[in-house]
């Protein structure tokens, strides 16, 4: 059983960057990669990593492959079927915004990802009973800059270990949405 601390995962993302970055929680709990594996005109991949221990860093929990001109493409959670990002997060309404999205967690539970919709957060993932389940957090300007770190974090509480990785993946393609407006 894993030590509970009371406190949430504080993911700290390493670059900032949707191209690849380390998150370590600072409590040494968890480490998880997003890694590029593939770049070409018709597609790029990513593959999302558990580093917490060397000898689960060579099978990717989560693979993400967005199409030709930064499309939306497939997710596949662990040896699992591939499933249409379109699909596996889905616009809460039809004429709302793309930044809205809920998902089904493989806890069979609804999330919902919402861009800049409570102060300090720029992405904010709740559940079906509005529980803050995750946010990520930008470095503040007024911040100084830290010696390998963005500055960046993803919260996620303490409760949910188990949709860490679904969360780092389903925060990926949300602010992949917002970068390519989509």
């Amino acid at each position: 059983m894993a030590t509970t601390f009371g406190m949430p995962y504080l993911l700290e993302d390493k670059t900032g960057l949707l191209t690849g970055s380390d998150f370590v929680d600072i409590n040494d709990r968890l480490r998880l990669r997003l890694r590029c594996t593939a770049e070409a005109p018709t597609h790029t991949a990513y593959m999302i990593y558990n580093m917490t221990h060397a000898n689960d860093a060579c099978n990717p929990l989560i693979a993400l492959a967005f199409g030709a001109d930064n499309s939306l493409g497939t997710i596949t959670i662990g040896s699992g079927v591939s499933t249409a990002m379109k699909q596996y997060l889905v616009k809460v309404s039809a004429l709302g915004s793309s930044k809205t999205r809920k998902f089904l967690g493989s806890d069979g539970q609804e999330y919902r990802w919402s861009w800049r919709s409570t102060k300090g957060h720029e992405w904010t993932c709740t559940n079906q009973s509005q529980y803050l389940v995750a946010y990520y957090s930008l470095k503040l300007a007024s911040e100084p800059d830290y010696l390998g770190s963005s500055g960046c974090m993803l919260t996620v509480d303490e409760a949910y270990p188990h949709l860490v990785a679904e969360m780092l993946a389903s925060l990926t393609i949300m602010r992949h949405i917002a970068a390519h407006d989509l």
